[in-house]
Parts: structure tokens; C-alpha cells; sequence
């Protein structure tokens, strides 16, 4: 969890103090798209995130992640390799002013999937392009973008 961003993404408001909060997200690719929670926002429409989330007590990055895709989409995923870090400035009025510390990994999906945990979240599938345009944070673009353009290479 020492990892420090290798990017910083959200423009800070003058006068707050934003604690750090250390986060793991997946990439998990099927069939050239990736998985997306996407989160409902009442009358207001939706939001989209990569699957993940903070990490619980002693939990490690990984295992934050495995279990937050399984919570957010249903899906039964591995670690992978780690794409990278980059914070993101935002506020939630749960949390108050935060920089999430985001630890991006490729995440294998074993081929199990059952109905994600939270109500307010459904998994969709989306082209790398399509993910991009609906992020709601420029720090998951990021992840998006360099994992599709390292996939190039291989």
C-alpha cells in the first residue's frame, strides 16, 4: 500500500482537507469488453465505475478487489497483475473531502457469476472506448486507457 499515484486526477476545493483512502479496483476483460458497475443515482440517472472499492482493516489491495467486483458485480474474479496507481480527488457526503489512493489491477475472471450485492449496482459489459466515455472519475479513464493501450503491445 506504499505505492504512491503515479497521476493525480479532480481539482481539490481551496480550504478542505482531503484524507487519503487507499482503494483497489479490477479490469475485468470478456469477448474485447470490460466490466462496469454501473450505479443507480435515483431519478438522477446513473453512474459508472470500474468494480472496486476502499479496502476493509487489514484486507491487501488484491483482496479488496476480488471481493469488491464479487459485491458490486457478481463476478468471481483473481487478482492479476497491477496496472497502477493514481489518486482521485472527490467528495461524498458519507466520507466528506477524499483522495482515493486508486490501486488499479487486472482482475481473471473464473467464469462464475451470480447477482451483485448491492442493490444499487448492476454489472454491464462495455468496449474500452464506450468505458472511457462514462467513467465518472478521470483516475479509472486513465486505468482504461493504459490497460487497453498495454494490451496493444502484446
Amino acid at each position: 500500500m506504499s505505492d504512491a499515484p503515479e497521476r493525480q486526477f479532480g481539482t481539490p476545493r481551496e480550504g478542505l482537507r482531503y484524507k487519503p483512502r487507499q482503494c483497489a479496483y479490477g479490469l475485468v476483460c470478456s469477448d474485447g469488453k470490460i466490466a462496469v458497475a454501473r450505479i443507480k443515482k435515483g431519478p438522477l440517472g446513473h453512474d459508472y465505475d470500474l468494480p472496486g472499492g476502499a479496502l476493509d482493516g487489514d484486507e491487501s489491495e488484491a483482496e479488496a478487489m476480488v471481493r469488491e467486483v464479487r459485491e458490486e458485480t457478481g463476478l468471481e474474479v483473481r487478482a492479476g497483475m497491477k496496472l497502477g496507481v493514481a489518486g482521485q480527488y472527490w467528495r461524498k457526503r458519507s466520507l466528506g473531502p477524499t483522495n482515493n489512493i486508486c490501486h488499479f489491477y487486472r482482475a481473471e475472471w473464473t467464469g462464475e457469476a451470480g447477482r451483485p450485492e448491492e442493490p444499487d449496482h448492476e454489472l454491464v459489459w462495455m468496449t474500452p472506448g464506450e468505458a472511457e466515455k462514462k467513467m465518472r472519475h478521470g483516475a479509472h479513464v486513465w486505468a482504461i486507457h493504459n490497460w487497453a493501450m498495454a494490451r496493444k503491445d502484446v
